[in-house]
């Protein structure tokens, strides 16, 4: 299902991306959502486009991710 607020994202986003790279998880998945909705597996395809998408605005460091964009 498509995220409304950063606050509905899974605790496992929530809890260890920095605010922004929230945002940017958010948009992704919701817009991969939509465009892979005819798929049996849209879900789980629109949680590995945002995580790519996050990925290249940020890199992880030990606990922490750093922006580079």
């Amino acid at each position: 299902m498509p995220y409304v607020s950063n606050d509905d994202l899974p605790a496992s986003v929530r809890d260890h991306l920095p605010w922004h790279a929230q945002d940017i998880y958010r948009a992704a998945f919701n817009a991969a959502y939509r465009e892979y909705a005819a798929g049996a597996r849209h879900e789980e395809i629109a949680h590995r486009v945002a995580w790519a998408a996050v990925k290249r605005c940020y890199v992880k460091d030990g606990d922490e991710w750093i922006e580079r964009c």
